[in-house]
């Protein structure tokens, strides 16, 4: 967490690479305000990272647009019955949610979750993940 604002100026002029904008992959995607040199990591967040799993059935007995929200950013294991959601809840976002999908990805996911840049990304450059090596699934689109 920031606690002064020497911290906060600092983590603006040299810490913040990406913004949201839509993307030409699919709907919205994370874009690089800035070049981002190869092997850091442009999206550190200051909100906590852990997450807590709840069941499949008690994700059925949440609202609708909940459960609709949470299919949409959290990830779902339908093959161990439970779905993980971040400890912060909805009602923040990390901005990786919005990583797209790409066979040639310029962001991975090391082994204790961080994220690392696999290139040096250029100003303007949409920022993506391969979701089958991230999360083991698979997906026909490029």
């Amino acid at each position: 967490m920031i606690k002064t604002k020497k911290a906060l100026v600092h983590h603006l002029q040299e810490e913040v690479y990406c913004h949201l904008g839509v993307s030409k992959i699919a709907g919205i995607g994370v874009f690089a305000l800035r070049q981002i040199p190869k092997g850091i990591d442009p999206l550190r967040t200051w909100l906590p990272t852990k997450e807590m799993s709840i069941s499949v059935d008690e994700l059925n007995k949440l609202p609708t647009p909940v459960r609709k929200q949470i299919h949409m950013f959290c990830y779902v294991d339908n093959k161990k019955g439970k779905v993980d959601i971040p400890v912060y809840g909805m009602n923040a976002m990390n901005m990786a949610v919005y990583l797209n999908h790409s066979k040639k990805p310029s962001l991975k996911f090391t082994k204790v979750g961080e994220l690392v840049s696999l290139k040096r990304i250029n100003a303007g450059e949409e920022l993506t993940i391969d979701y089958d090596k991230s999360f083991g699934e698979k997906h026909v689109f490029k």
